[in-house]
């Protein structure tokens, strides 16, 4: 995150239904590095996607072929907070 300006987005899409690939990257980026928590928080990405049904429960998206017709693909947004 810190390639990133405060109060820049850094959008992380997969297109991976696999934990592994998609909200574990992203929490482990939250956790920072080096014991140093990283200075950045999670937004709410469902609100970019008006009109598109059972978006879970956020702040991240999980688009799946049999609910949205679409790749299994995912969506989380970050912001640098300092």
């Amino acid at each position: 995150m810190k390639a990133v300006r405060i109060g820049g987005v850094v959008g992380y899409a997969t297109c991976s239904p696999h934990l592994a690939e998609t909200r574990v990257v992203v929490e482990d980026v939250l956790k920072g590095r080096g014991g140093e928590p990283a200075e950045a928080e999670w937004i709410d990405a469902r609100p970019l996607m008006p009109g598109v049904s059972a978006l879970g429960e956020g702040p991240d998206v999980q688009l799946w072929p049999h609910l949205h017709g679409t790749d299994a693909m995912y969506l989380a947004l970050l912001r640098r907070t300092g």
